[in-house]
């Protein structure tokens, strides 16, 4: 299993409570709550993706 998984779901847990909150918040745009989701996947997307290519790059490098 990949070491930034449990990580993630740290992460994840404190920004998914911000997220109920700006979601039930009847002073927040709803823009603002589906941007901050959008931001969130994409960074999301972008760690994997580094995540990825490190664990190809150091399996490349053992002997």
């Amino acid at each position: 299993m990949n070491p930034l998984v449990p990580l993630f779901i740290l992460l994840s847990l404190p920004i998914a409570a911000i997220g109920l909150v700006l979601y039930t918040d009847t002073g927040i745009e709803p823009a603002l709550f589906y941007a901050s989701v959008k931001t969130f996947v994409i960074l999301g997307l972008v760690s994997v993706g580094m995540s990825f290519a490190a664990m190809k790059l150091s399996a490349r490098t053992k002997p």
